[in-house]
């Protein structure tokens, strides 16, 4: 659909109030963010030119709902279910959120992990609609006029990703922007950025994956990925054109490989208005989960010692965001360092090996910590007793990896160990949390990557907390963006754990969960945003949103307001036809 055929009406908070509509008759159902399917009042069928392509009656949003919700559920397997939401998703955007909205607990794990992984897999075979940009070597040239075509949209978010770090299965090719699609729908499931204002990315430079190459039904572009200055040169082009045409909106970057993750992330922090989810959402949810626990425990984080298991994106992401809190405790930058230990599969991570580049920062002196005279012998046990581990925590893909030994070793250090098997999906998970609990006699905290069932030991029920960086990167991005910050500051993901642990209650704790369940996503969301839109202001970094004419002036009690009618919330909006 040309972009002239609708646009939208803001108001002084920048959220949508009416859709302005040039055209009429069936070209109106075809507009995803204009149709209302059975839901169109019969004076807006007459006024857009729709009286008799639609059956007579009228169904309320409400009834459209509990009708798609029904469908939805007679699905079999997750991946029909996922088909039907981006099918509905395809011609009706509004009518799409509000069902996921109906059931966010459900449906969340359909529209993202781990169904969206099955989706990512058979994007080519099951492919029906284009959805978000391709760029790769043969349109690159074009980025910034590509862009330009969406600023009718005004697009205040794009999710990116070169494709090559998807969800654990690696190299998917084409098929990653479905990744991106799921993300951006949850920034609007939990901070309210409506679709319109969304853009999925994919920068195709290629794939390694031999079995995509060699499949004719893939439709990516088919060569062998770009490496080197060829690759950075397509990253740049992107980021340069993205800047030119949308200088205030928020670009995430999203499942690059591990080195490229920490290259472009760095590469871009004072260029872009940008961050990487999997490194710094993924800290600031555990750093989270980890706050809770010393709420829990009644203890200091800067008293605990930390382990990583695990020393990808994901892991030294957690190391990062653990030592900026250290350091905001109190600690000086090596102090920190000094109390979090990162493991590989060649052991604990030492400043004398060959490292890639963002190893090094966590890597250990064998002279200061002689127990690593030869760190590759060291057992994860044996490093959990020498340098005395409270908390555990697993990234390493690696499944029953924690074993009896290792959790007991833990214990051996505090009397209530800290552990948190990360690794997705459920068969990777470094230990089940009824053997952890079983192994700890239920003193240990648990927070896992995977969703579990609550967990019954010695008649006391504990419920399994998930460490979701959904939690973390809607309410990131709309204080963010209420902010008008220039820049995206690590301070920034510190804030939104204390946001995320204080969204925790006292039962919820008591019952031994150190993250907020998936039902509360808006209300986590909202005070994600607010502590990052103040932290903004505090770093200097903020400016009046441009996005609103409505100023906020730094007071929090304004930013709240602002954030909260920012906020756009699945309704049927008044077309005004034009």
């Amino acid at each position: 659909m040309s972009e002239n055929q609708y646009g939208f009406k803001y108001d002084e908070y920048g959220n949508t109030r009416e859709i302005l509509v040039y055209s009429s008759g069936v070209a109106v159902h075809s507009i995803s963010y204009v149709n209302k399917g059975t839901a169109f009042s019969l004076a807006e069928r007459k006024r857009l030119g729709l009286e008799a392509a639609l059956p007579p009656a009228v169904r309320s949003m409400e009834h459209q709902v509990e009708n798609s919700l029904i469908k939805v559920n007679s699905k079999d397997k997750p991946l029909e279910k996922f088909i039907y939401l981006r099918s509905l998703f395809d011609r009706n955007v509004v009518l799409a959120h509000a069902l996921i909205k109906s059931d966010i607990e459900n449906l969340m794990g359909i529209i993202y992990t781990p169904t969206v992984a099955l989706a990512v897999q058979q994007y080519s075979s099951m492919f029906r609609q284009a959805n978000g940009l391709h760029f790769y070597p043969g349109n690159i040239d074009q980025a910034e006029n590509i862009l330009r075509r969406y600023l009718h949209r005004d697009i205040r978010v794009a999710v990116v990703t070169d494709n090559q770090g998807i969800l654990g299965i690696g190299d998917q090719g084409a098929g990653g922007i479905a990744i991106c699609l799921g993300k951006l729908m949850l920034y609007t499931q939990g901070a309210g950025v409506a679709p319109w204002h969304c853009l999925p990315v994919s920068l195709d430079v290629g794939t390694d994956n031999e079995a995509l190459l060699a499949d004719n039904e893939y439709l990516g572009w088919r060569h062998h990925r770009l490496k080197g200055d060829e690759y950075l040169d397509l990253i740049g082009r992107f980021a340069h054109a993205f800047r030119n045409v949308f200088p205030n909106a928020l670009c995430q970057w999203e499942d690059f490989s591990k080195q490229n993750a920490f290259a472009i992330r760095d590469s871009y922090l004072h260029d872009l208005i940008s961050f990487n989810d999997d490194i710094q959402g993924t800290g600031a949810i555990t750093l989270a989960g980890i706050l809770t626990a010393m709420r829990i425990k009644l203890e200091r984080l800067e008293d605990q010692v930390f382990l990583v298991h695990g020393a990808g994106a994901g892991g030294i992401g957690i190391a990062e965001q653990i030592g900026i809190a250290l350091v905001e405790a109190g600690l000086t930058e090596q102090e920190a360092k000094d109390r979090i230990f990162t493991l590989d599969s060649r052991g604990v991570v030492t400043s004398d090996r060959d490292l890639e580049e963002y190893k090094y920062k966590f890597a250990k002196d064998k002279e200061q910590f002689t127990w690593l005279k030869d760190s590759s012998k060291i057992s994860l046990t044996e490093a959990v007793k020498e340098a005395r581990v409270t908390v555990l925590i697993g990234t390493s893909g690696q499944g029953g990896c924690f074993t009896r030994e290792v959790i007991e070793a833990v214990l051996a250090n505090t009397d209530r160990p800290v552990i948190m098997p990360l690794s997705n999906p459920t068969s990777m998970t470094e230990a089940l949390p009824e053997d952890i609990y079983k192994w700890t006699d239920g003193r240990a905290l648990v927070a896992t990557g995977s969703p579990f069932e609550p967990v019954t030991h010695n008649g006391v029920t504990h419920s399994i907390g998930q460490c979701n960086n959904v939690f973390v990167f809607p309410g990131v991005g709309l204080g963010v963006l209420g902010s008008g910050a220039r820049e995206v500051l690590p301070q920034f993901f510190t804030a939104a754990a204390h946001a995320v642990s204080s969204c925790v209650s006292k039962a919820e704790m008591e019952n031994g969960c150190l993250v907020p369940p998936v039902n509360s996503l808006k209300e986590v969301s909202r005070k994600v945003a607010l502590a990052v839109a103040m932290s903004a202001v505090a770093s200097g970094v903020s400016r009046p949103c441009v996005f609103s004419t409505f100023q906020h002036e730094g007071d929090e009690a304004r930013m709240a307001e602002l954030l909260r009618k920012m906020r756009w919330d699945p309704e049927y909006l008044p077309i005004v036809a034009m």
